[in-house]
């Protein structure tokens, strides 16, 4: 029998159910072997496993010709297995546990394969998106927050802009279909940040003494 672990959710991906004026535009999550290998770097680890074999191999071939190359270089190729394989588990279940989400008042990110974090940044906390587009349509959305708003590499890591510790910035990473995704944020937000902000505070009662400014 399969079992939801998110199934408390009131709406998928949210921690609690939105406001009635805020409506959810997109939801998404990374693209499998898309993440692994940007975050994983598996086309690098490749790489790496092929000049040990190589070398080894090469080794293996001088003492004792093809059986002497097979017997150095087969177990690098077992270890690259076994390196891909985890990789793959790892890759599949943090994708498969995380939900980007965009309304029109904020992007959320629910994330964590282990420990899970709900993410929310409302548009006016966002500065500035930058979209790192590749080849293929998959593409990593990253986000700048005004204040002092800080963040933990450690926690957000795969889902932050790589290369930035320092000043951690959240990202939508590895998405499918990045640009129509980026386009849907910067609409979004164009409209919310547009939209006048109306404060509430309560009038003084009829002969109360107000002070003059």
């Amino acid at each position: 029998m399969s079992h939801d672990d998110f199934a408390f959710e009131p709406v998928k991906g949210l921690p609690e159910r939105p406001p009635e004026n805020e409506r959810v535009l997109w939801q998404g999550r990374p693209e499998t072997l898309q993440l692994a290998r940007e975050a994983f770097k598996i086309n690098w680890i490749t790489a790496y496993f092929v000049v040990i074999v190589i070398w080894r191999a090469s080794v293996g071939s001088i003492d004792a010709g093809l059986a002497g190359a097979l017997a150095f270089g087969l177990p690098y190729v077992g270890l690259w297995a076994l390196a891909m394989g985890v990789i793959a588990i790892l890759a599949t279940a943090m994708a498969r546990s995380t939900v980007y989400t965009i309304t029109t008042a904020r992007v959320a990110m629910r994330i964590g394969a282990a420990l899970n974090v709900t993410l929310n940044l409302p548009f006016r906390q966002i500065a500035n998106a930058d979209l790192a587009l590749r080849k293929n349509g998959t593409g990593t959305i990253s986000l700048e927050t005004l204040g002092e708003t800080k963040f933990s590499y450690l926690v957000l890591w795969p889902h932050c802009r790589p290369g930035h510790v320092r000043v951690t910035k959240p990202a939508l990473r590895c998405i499918p279909d990045a640009a129509k995704v980026s386009q849907i944020l910067a609409e979004a937000a164009e409209t919310r940040v547009a939209q006048p902000v109306i404060e509430r505070r309560t009038a003084p009662a009829k002969g109360d003494l107000v002070a003059a400014e």
